[in-house]
């Protein structure tokens, strides 16, 4: 009787209490969470993955880890995260990587390179951006080779079925425009989209939505999001596309 004032009590304020045994199938549950997460590109059998916006390499280890059979080509801009990209995936045998941007035209251009490296963008920072991550900020600019990917896929050997990650901070629309006729080629791409402008002159969500509708792709939800720090909403997504 005393037991279940109490838990009325509680519920009222909205406080929930696990017994240990509840706790531990909170655990169990969140754990099953991440593998199903990653359970449907197991399925899928990928062999050829094109990671674009490495970094230094954190989606490509992470997918490596996944689909350790596929071939793996990075490409990522910077001098320095190149290398440490290169030094991170060392003993990948089916891994080739490029010290290229991509985008709808080739040459050198300038990147606006922030102290916070996966910031950095060919577009300039909206103020968005660093109000939300003032820790980003800081910024340099530095001269990069870009390239289009279809001038460069001759270099792939692209293998299907075949997943594209796209993760280039606000040039993503410019990635899609200079490489169309391998993108089309997916049948899964991962690809990053911003509710808001957090980059000046960006395409938004509905834009490249739309274009890969337009290309016979099918939307199926997001692999991950970021939320404003300030007020929790969503800024940008990492959507999922598949060829049906």
């Amino acid at each position: 009787m005393i037991k279940s004032i109490i838990q009325g009590f509680l519920r009222r304020l909205n406080i929930q209490v696990y017994t240990v045994s509840g706790v531990e199938r909170l655990k169990e549950f969140q754990e099953e969470q991440k593998r199903i997460k990653t359970l449907w590109l197991q399925h899928m059998q990928i062999r050829t993955i094109i990671d674009i916006g490495a970094n230094t390499g954190q989606f490509a280890s992470h997918i490596h880890e996944i689909i350790p059979n596929a071939m793996l080509y990075a490409f990522e801009p910077l001098q320095d995260c190149y290398e440490e990209l290169v030094i991170n995936l060392t003993g990948v045998m089916q891994f080739k990587a490029f010290n290229l941007a991509l985008g709808n035209e080739s040459g050198t251009t300038e990147i606006h390179r922030s102290e916070y490296s996966l910031s950095s963008s060919l577009l300039p920072m909206a103020e968005l951006h660093k109000e939300s991550f003032p820790f980003t900020r800081n910024e340099t600019i530095q001269v990069i080779q870009v390239a289009k990917l279809d001038e460069i896929a001759h270099e792939m050997e692209l293998q299907k079925p075949l997943m594209i990650k796209i993760d280039v901070q606000g040039f993503e629309d410019k990635v899609i425009a200079g490489g169309l006729q391998t993108i089309t080629q997916a049948d899964i791409i991962i690809i990053e989209m911003s509710i808001e402008p957090l980059y000046e002159g960006q395409s938004l969500f509905y834009d490249i939505y739309k274009t890969l509708i337009e290309q016979g792709f099918q939307y199926r939800g997001n692999y991950d999001q970021l939320c404003n720090p300030n007020d929790g909403r969503v800024l940008q997504v990492d959507g999922i596309f598949v060829k049906p």
